[in-house]
């Protein structure tokens, strides 16, 4: 076994370089044919899902893989592999199986726990399959890696400590109220009919939204989505579809929306936002940053600030310091706090006695220029020195400036509209996040939130359960990679007795039919019981760590003809192929 993965994630890369790095179908069929047309690579299949880029494949250099696998992802994500390359992980072989069973059971995942990504991984295996670019490790690794993922999910509590990302979702639009409650009576715009918006639409049913729109381009999915919810047997949400040009005017009736559609463009932008949250509350939607929500800062107690020097001195703004223009200061102009005078209290806060002596001299012979800017801040500074000069001799040291207090901030308004985008590249301008009135939660925010989820005490017996398996896959790889050579083995012997037999007929012409068969019969015993045990034995050993060799050895011992064993190969893996593109278990 040869496995090699490479790929990017929610944990290795930002959302931005994901969001670029995101292939459409076409992008992923093309990458897969481009993976086993190349040299290294004799199977390939690829894991995209929202928040990850992975590319599998059976190779026989690992070096010249790496090099490959990243090359092809560059090339079809359109992220040059300089900068691309900073944010791919690799693993190989053991390390390989392992990440993809991790990520099978939902501990690789975003929300972790959930169960959404096992259809991800039979999409793929799919996907390989009617492409013809899965062969038997492959089959066997990503079969496993779906079983392996069901395991967990029914043998322990890991539904418990996470669920799908729709769900994660809803709770962070909620914002700690139930999202049963939160979504009762709501009206819900779903844009986007596939895996991820059918799964939405379906939770936001069932949380007991009381009407869900869907919008789509294919108006024929919309329809069947919504017949679907319609007669479901669960809810008794009231569903219809509406094309994608009816979007605007849904947005004005609805209280929320999520947008997961496979375009590479923006589906929502921040106008449209806008435009829909000025349609539904008649005010134009503001943008909160820039906007003084709480006012001015208030200014400090002057009394308080400067308690320690007993002196009062007019709160004028200081302008801002152009620390290259000050020549010849004795403070550290590299630790000065930019926006402050270097004449003002601020700037000489903290220095010691002598320092600012030095300074207040420097104050004292400045230039024209700088005694008018001293004059725009009146004569505060020369006061301030020398009342902080004095407080130097009584304690020995300047006090420091005392913080400001804290600015208020007004809070910001309930929102009106509620938008949760799950698409990647994202579908909603990332700029709705300051506008009032709207909360926007996208796979951004959810990675920032998830990042802080607690995780349930059966996520250690899931990694158990996935540290056992990878043992069984890897020895169940390493006894598949000998029994050709086994069955090889077997056929000669056959040949052997076969020739045997014939010889002894031709010797012996008057032999009856009966003692010819109990002849027969012997002569394959004996050959069976010489090779049963050394062929039992060789597949045990082969199965355990380091057993490769075994299969060299018994080729070397039986002077087995290396093409009879690969045709032994290719003939199992041929079987397995039929069988196995019928679909995913």
């Amino acid at each position: 076994m040869s496995l090699l993965v490479v790929g990017l994630s929610h944990r290795s890369a930002p959302v931005s370089v994901l969001e670029r790095a995101s292939l459409n179908t076409d992008d992923q069929v093309k990458l897969l044919q481009d993976t086993v047309a190349a040299e290294p690579a004799t199977e390939a299949a690829l894991l995209a899902t929202c928040n990850r880029i992975e590319l599998y494949a059976d190779v026989d250099k690992f070096h010249a893989g790496v090099a490959e696998l990243s090359t092809l992802l560059a090339q079809h994500s359109g992220v040059g592999l300089e900068e691309l390359t900073p944010y791919l992980y690799v693993h190989y072989e053991d390390r390989a199986v392992h990440h993809l069973f991790s990520v099978a059971c939902g501990l690789d995942s975003m929300v972790v726990g959930e169960g959404q990504i096992l259809g991800q991984i039979k999409d793929s295996l799919a996907r390989a399959q009617e492409l013809h670019t899965a062969g038997r490790l492959l089959n066997d690794l990503f079969q496993q890696a779906l079983r392996v993922g069901k395991r967990a999910h029914s043998e322990t509590g890991i539904d418990r400590a996470g669920q799908s990302l729709v769900t994660f979702g809803l709770e962070q639009l909620s914002a700690g109220t139930a999202v049963t409650d939160w979504a009762r009576g709501k009206k819900a715009l779903v844009i986007g009919a596939g895996s991820m918006s059918s799964l939405a639409a379906a939770t936001l049913a069932r949380a007991g939204v009381a009407e869900i729109v869907i919008a789509n381009r294919t108006q024929e999915r919309a329809e069947r989505l919504a017949r679907i919810l319609t007669e479901g047997d669960d809810t008794d949400v009231l569903a219809r579809a509406v094309p994608m040009n009816a979007v605007p005017a849904e947005l004005t009736r609805a209280d929320v929306a999520v947008s997961c559609t496979g375009a590479t463009g923006l589906v929502l932008t921040a106008e449209s936002i806008a435009a829909a949250v000025e349609g539904r509350t008649g005010a134009a939607a503001k943008e909160l940053d820039g906007e003084s929500l709480g006012g001015e800062s208030p200014a400090e107690d002057a009394g308080e600030r400067r308690t320690a020097v007993k002196t009062d001195v007019r709160e004028t703004p200081l302008p801002p310091a152009t620390l290259g223009a000050e020549e010849g200061c004795p403070l550290d102009l590299a630790s000065v706090e930019p926006g402050f005078s270097l004449l003002g209290e601020s700037a000489v806060a903290g220095i010691d006695a002598a320092t600012l002596e030095q300074h207040g001299t420097w104050v004292d012979n400045g230039t024209v220029d700088r005694r008018e800017h001293a004059d725009r801040v009146v004569e505060a500074d020369a006061e301030l020195i020398t009342a902080l000069a004095a407080t130097v001799a009584r304690v020995g040291r300047v006090p420091e400036l005392r913080r400001p207090e804290p600015v208020a901030v007004a809070p910001r308004p309930e929102p009106v509209l509620f938008l949760l985008d799950l698409a990647m590249p994202r579908d909603i301008d990332a700029a709705v996040h300051r506008l009032a009135g709207v909360r926007l939660v996208d796979i951004e925010s959810l990675a920032e939130a998830s990042a802080d989820a607690p995780m349930a005490a059966d996520v250690d017996q899931v990694r158990r359960i996935v540290a056992g398996e990878v043992a069984d896959f890897a020895a169940a790889q390493r006894a598949a990679h000998i029994t050709p050579t086994v069955v090889a083995l077997r056929t000669m012997a056959a040949d052997v007795v076969a020739s045997e037999i014939a010889r002894l007929e031709g010797r012996l012409p008057g032999l009856d039919g009966k003692h010819r068969a109990e002849i027969t019969q012997t002569v394959r015993r004996v050959v069976d019981k010489l090779l049963h045990a050394p062929t039992v034995r060789v597949k045990q050993l082969a199965a355990e760590p380091g057993g490769a060799g075994y299969a060299d050895a018994l080729r070397t011992l039986f002077d087995l003809d290396p093409e009879t064993v690969a045709s032994v190969s290719r003939a199992d893996e041929d079987s397995e192929k039929n069988g196995k593109n019928r679909g995913p278990a």
